[in-house]
């Protein structure tokens, strides 16, 4: 099993807090923004910025993580995020400040996954990857929970919260809260030290500009043009687009059709995300890497369900549906995920093909975010939104599951 590879836990330990931070501190940036009394669409626009770091530094951060040990990458990557969130209590724009937790994050991931193949053995990759992903979404659940109860009335009316905030410099509404948050990063970037080195080690990239971007569209080629690589590719970058969307989606749809508050929002938020850690296990129990592209339909289900959404009025049948959807997605995104590892590291190096999958995911991420910052600049209902969604969700997915038919059937026709 990858938990019986050395240092596979602290590994798993460190990506829980550093992730659990960053889900936390989104809500915090979005408490902020409405307590700036700022216009809907600004929202959104978080995780543009958080996405446009990982999308411009893509040609780089995959290189320079197979350079160097990758627990060292991974702490001072948290020293970056660790940072902003200094910036953050400082006063400084919270837009700004949370594109520099991108960076950290874009810097983090490439680390972070490439560790894993350089660790673990291709057949256990899905293991490792339900393993990560249950870690991650085990981190979104109680970020958000974390966050909504940082920005709760209770806690910021607090004695405990009001002597910290005293005894800071600063006057900023959510010091404490965002003082907190440093912390878990301090507790990432100790962990990442205990992390061992693979000794796995790569030969030296160039790095002038010029030179970094030839090599860096000569890997997306590379991947984009292997037919299984394209597939998962396309799978996992649509659905992280999806996820970043339904994250502010599931908010919008709580606060306007079931009339929660952005606590109690977070709170719904977060049973998707156990949905998605049930999905995973689920995934890493069923599905081996050879059989990974079968879980093609579970995505076409979840472009299916989503429209459920209009329907629902009540928090409990909520809670049901937001499960239901997120189960589908652990379950084929993890897979899939780990099939693109798979071919990554065989044609590429760890490091460059988690850049590559990074770049294109954050790049679908960013457009979606775009677009749904855009609609809801011309405010868009919800109901439109989701169903907008739907539509995208359900026609990708078709036209990934064909292409892999066709692919299957060229496979057997050559053999």
């Amino acid at each position: 099993m990858p938990a019986k590879q050395p240092g596979f836990y602290v590994l798993i330990a460190a990506q829980f807090a550093s992730a659990l931070a960053d889900n936390a501190l989104l809500l915090l940036v979005i408490a902020l923004l409405q307590a700036q009394a700022q216009a809907a669409f600004w929202i959104p626009l978080i995780k543009v910025m958080f996405t446009l770091s990982y999308v411009l530094s893509g040609p780089w951060v995959g290189a320079w993580s197979d350079s160097r040990p990758k627990h060292g990458v991974m702490m001072r990557a948290n020293g970056l995020k660790l940072a902003a969130c200094i910036a953050l209590i400082g006063g400084a724009d919270p837009i700004t400040a949370f594109a520099f937790t991108g960076l950290g994050a874009a810097m983090y991931a490439p680390a972070k996954y490439g560790l894993i193949t350089e660790l673990v053995p291709a057949e256990e990759l899905v293991h490792a990857n339900a393993w990560i992903e249950v870690s991650a979404v085990c981190a979104a659940l109680f970020g958000v929970m974390l966050g909504g109860a940082l920005v709760s009335d209770a806690w910021l009316s607090s004695a405990l919260c009001k002597y910290l905030k005293d005894a800071l410099p600063f006057q900023q509404t959510f010091a404490v809260s965002m003082g907190l948050i440093g912390l878990l990063y301090v507790l990432a970037a100790a962990l990442n030290t205990r992390i061992p080195d693979s000794g796995k080690r790569y030969a030296d990239t160039g790095w002038h500009i010029r030179e970094v971007w030839h090599n860096f569209i000569k890997d997306q080629r590379t991947l984009w043009r292997d037919p299984l690589g394209g597939v998962s590719l396309s799978v996992t970058s649509l659905f992280w687009g999806v996820g970043a969307s339904m994250q502010l989606l599931v908010l919008a749809w709580a606060q306007t059709m079931l009339d929660l508050n952005l606590t109690q929002a977070a709170y719904l938020q977060a049973v998707t995300a156990i949905g998605v850690m049930a999905g995973a296990a689920l995934a890493a129990r069923c599905v081996s890497l050879a059989n990974a592209p079968l879980v093609l339909s579970a995505g076409i289900g979840l472009g299916l369900a989503l429209p459920l959404m209009t329907q629902i009025h009540n928090w409990e049948w909520a809670m049901v549906l937001t499960l239901a959807l997120g189960m589908l997605g652990g379950f084929f995104v993890v897979p899939m995920n780990a099939m693109l590892q798979a071919r990554g590291v065989q044609l590429l190096s760890a490091g460059r093909s988690i850049s590559v999958q990074n770049t294109c995911e954050n790049s679908s991420v960013l457009l979606l975010l775009c677009a749904y910052s855009l609609l809801a600049y011309l405010q868009v209902p919800v109901q439109g939104l989701i169903w907008a969604l739907a539509a995208l969700i359900v026609t990708g997915m078709c036209g990934m599951t064909w292409r892999y038919r066709q692919i299957s059937r060229g496979a057997v026709i050559n053999g």
